[in-house]
């Protein structure tokens, strides 16, 4: 699930830091753009990954037109959540499935949990 917000780069002396301005204590910083993206990306996934976690509602993202900047300036960055994730660990699930279609796909030596996972991520939309 790829999530995208606006974030603030300023350049400060020989480095670069950045805010979220819908993310009130999400911000990093690096030495140069490339590093500071990067970890940018990292902190906007942690951070709402933990949101997450605790079963606290996302701020809906500013538009990057709303964004007004004096020093620095102001790009997207996006990063998947999931990835950071505490909720990571398998979980079981029972299922019901003809016993017709269950021998076929255990001819084909079929991992039903890998099939039923993939299955959902299609069908949610879920970007992994």
């Amino acid at each position: 699930m790829l999530k995208v917000y606006p974030a603030i780069f300023h350049h400060e002396d020989d480095s670069y830091w950045v805010e979220f301005p819908d993310l009130k204590g999400c911000h990093t910083y690096g030495n140069t753009v490339e590093e500071t993206m990067e970890l940018a990306s990292e902190a906007l996934g942690l951070y709402l990954a933990s949101l997450m976690d605790e079963n606290k509602t996302l701020n809906k993202p500013s538009s990057i037109k709303e964004i007004n900047v004096n020093d620095g300036f102001v790009s997207y960055v996006s990063s998947d959540p999931y990835k950071y994730s505490n909720k990571n660990k398998a979980v079981k699930k029972t299922l019901t499935i003809p016993e017709w279609l269950n021998d076929e796909a255990e001819k084909y030596h079929i991992n039903f949990s890998g099939v039923l996972k993939d299955a959902l991520i299609e069908k949610l939309n879920v970007i992994r």
